[in-house]
């Protein structure tokens, strides 16, 4: 095949025996966050690219290496959104939602790009959802949003296999002081450190902390520790959201070299971890960026969010099986007709059903075939029950009744008593 006509390296089509897992996952997690209050806003996958430079930092790795950019016919550049925050705090400034402490609970889903390495959990083109909270200050906002991501691995079932990690980063001023000491220490140590964290020590010295090379995290060890330089202010924040989490009793580790790699985080940042999918053990980070809505051009304004990836989640149901039943199933009942007025017979026979079972998978048969050709077709669509209606049924206005899994002999149904039948059958089964 031409390369013209395969998808793009990292980009990735996402098929229809993989979609119905996407649409649970997806469809739990908007759920829980209509129980909790959020509202869904929805934001163009393009904006400008000054956006992300301004909100994200000039010298972080990702506008440095990775933004999708491009000038349109205008001359305006443009970048494919590499993440959600900037783009939601774009929003709610245009849009004005935020003005006089108005409280916003937000969350989005949606595709980011960055031009990075692919590999099996991180894609070019990835897919995200993210909680932003906005004119809330206070370490119960943090505290919820880890509640409500530790109810909804309870719902997904895979509470077992993921670990809260937590840090602070203190405000400006006391992670300034934290930098500079930081600064101070590597640099004695700078013909020892890896290459890259030679120019992060440069542009974004905390990003050394999270470095992976084992030679400069063994230098790192007496390196000065954030909580060392800590405002009075952070530390009781901090502390109030550990006593929170405490009371839920949601287990959690410190990790002072947690600073996740974007600039904009101020005093609460946490990662879900996990070990069940090799090298990419993040699946959900986020924090607070208490300065971010001011330094895009708004009034002073409180926040705090986070994102989730649904690639490594949904990889993360599979690697651990756990898909629910009715997922795998993607049908309950499989019509089978027989000659044409059987066909026109079971059409407005499937719509009585659907209008009083609206939520039954029920699948017609399309196109005449065999009753062998057609039971193999009900047979491999995973119903668990197969209708059948031939002459003999249409005579009688009644339908065959076959359970395809387990015991069961065939039963004739009157056509009036077909829904409430299946009603049973479904629920019980």
């Amino acid at each position: 095949m031409s390369k013209s006509l395969q998808a793009i390296r990292g980009m990735n089509d996402i098929l229809p025996e993989q979609t119905p897992l996407w649409r649970h996952f997806e469809g739990t997690v908007a759920r829980l966050l209509d129980n909790y209050g959020y509202k869904q806003i929805r934001m163009p996958i393009v904006e400008f690219t000054e956006l992300f430079k301004r909100s994200i930092g000039e010298v972080t790795d990702i506008v440095e290496k990775e933004m999708y950019t491009f000038d349109d016919r205008n001359g305006d550049s443009l970048t494919l959104r590499p993440e959600g925050t900037a783009a939601c705090v774009r929003a709610v400034l245009e849009h004005g939602i935020t003005g006089g402490g108005q409280v916003q609970k937000l969350w989005y889903v949606g595709p980011m790009f960055r031009h990075e390495r692919p590999q099996k959990g991180r894609y070019r083109q990835f897919h995200q959802i993210g909680l932003e909270v906005f004119n809330l200050d206070g370490p119960d906002i943090d505290a919820e949003l880890i509640v409500l991501t530790w109810r909804l691995w309870g719902e997904l079932g895979i509470r077992d296999a993921v670990k809260l990690e937590l840090n602070s980063l203190g405000t400006s001023e006391s992670r300034g002081r934290y930098r500079e000491a930081l600064v101070a220490f590597l640099s004695m140590h700078l013909d020892k450190l890896d290459e890259d964290s030679q120019r992060r020590l440069k542009t974004n010295p905390l990003r050394v902390l999270d470095t992976k090379n084992a030679d400069t995290q063994a230098i790192l060890v007496d390196a000065p520790k954030m909580a060392d330089y800590l405002d009075d202010e952070s530390r009781l924040h901090f502390e109030g959201l550990k006593a929170r989490l405490d009371a839920v009793g949601i287990p959690y580790v410190i990790n002072p070299k947690l600073v996740r790699g974007l600039d904009y985080y101020s005093k609460t940042v946490f990662e879900w971890v996990t070990d069940k999918l090799g090298a990419q053990g993040t699946v959900c980070a986020g924090g607070r960026y208490d300065g971010l809505v001011e330094q895009m051009g708004g009034k002073p304004t409180p926040g705090v969010g986070f994102a989730m990836g649904i690639e490594r989640l949904v990889l993360m149901l599979e690697t651990l099986e756990q898909i629910p039943e009715e997922i795998s199933r993607q049908v309950d009942v499989y019509l089978c007709a027989f000659g044409e007025a059987a066909e026109l017979a079971g059409l407005a026979l499937a719509e009585r059903v659907r209008d009083q079972l609206p939520n039954l998978r029920l699948q017609v048969n399309a196109g005449a075939g065999s009753f062998k050709s057609q039971f193999k077709k009900a047979d491999k669509s995973g119903a668990l029950y197969a209708l059948i209606l031939g002459d003999d049924e249409m005579a009688q206005q009644v339908v065959g009744f076959k359970p395809l899994r387990g015991q069961g002999e065939q039963q004739s149904i009157a056509w009036d008593a077909l829904a409430a039948h299946l009603a049973t059958c479904i629920v019980q089964g």
